[in-house]
């Protein structure tokens, strides 16, 4: 039985992120929610402080852990969210790219600022789908917001998130983003308050950000791609990064390795 209807499936394709409410269920959120508390009593070596020393919350980020939390591994395959991933992008196949905890404490200052995602991967395809899935509630003022539409492109310079560096694409090679926060009714800006069970899906190229949170703010991100995706290796380091990968599969090849598990099939 399908989980979106013919509305949201347009939504997505139209502005590259839909809310899904109500989509994952109150057990599959228990079981999330040890997931992530497991993960920040045990960070990986991947995990991330992304908030600034002076920051009287802490925002923190952690990487690739579904093979090792088994709460995340339940979730990834026992959820359907691979299943409504596939309706989304029109997929066939649905395989993890990788998961990504996402948490600031209550009174974290520090903003996700505005960028795409996929720049900052290994890899190029359209059929591409992140899940950002709250255990806590999150109001409209520190949720996650979307540029509607700007999943088509450009892609934009992506930048380190404390000190804007370029890491990964060469300075110059690919445009700026505008100041978005200067000019905010110029963008049509989509966002919704979340409650546990709701979810957030949006194209790995639409331009996000979220503010600090005044609350516990505890997500987890499911990111997956369909078939059209291939592997595109760097010659620098991506985020996150697969330790020779591209010694194992080759460039343009489709992402069929173990570090990328089928998690759908239609």
């Amino acid at each position: 039985m399908s989980k979106v209807d013919a509305d949201i499936i347009e939504a997505f394709r139209c502005d590259g992120a839909v809310v899904l409410r109500g989509v994952v269920s109150a057990a599959m959120i228990d079981v999330l929610q040890d997931g992530i508390e497991a993960n920040l009593t045990s960070p990986s070596p991947r995990a991330k402080i992304a908030s600034t020393d002076g920051d009287p919350g802490l925002f923190i980020e952690d990487f690739c852990n579904w093979r090792d939390n088994p709460a995340y591994r339940r979730f990834i395959f026992e959820s359907g969210l691979g299943g409504v991933a596939g309706e989304l992008t029109d997929a066939r196949e649905i395989r993890l790219h990788h998961d990504h905890m996402l948490t600031k404490t209550s009174g974290t200052r520090q903003p996700t600022p505005w960028h795409q995602d996929q720049p900052y991967y290994n890899i190029e395809g359209s059929q591409t789908c992140s899940f950002w899935i709250p255990v806590d509630p999150v109001d409209r003022a520190s949720t996650l917001e979307f540029i509607a539409g700007s999943h088509r492109g450009p892609w934009m310079m992506p930048r380190t998130f404390r000190d804007a560096q370029a890491k990964w694409f060469p300075e110059g090679s690919l445009g700026e983003l505008p100041d978005i926060d200067a000019d905010r009714q110029a963008f049509r800006i989509i966002g919704w308050a979340l409650e546990p069970g709701d979810a957030v899906a949006f194209n790995m190229l639409t331009l996000h950000a979220a503010p600090g949170s005044n609350r516990m703010r505890r997500v987890f991100s499911m990111r997956v791609i369909g078939e059209d995706v291939r592997h595109a290796p760097r010659p620098w380091t991506t985020s996150p990064d697969f330790p020779g990968l591209a010694n194992e599969l080759p460039a343009g090849a489709q992402m069929d390795h173990p570090l990328f598990p089928v998690v759908w099939t239609g």
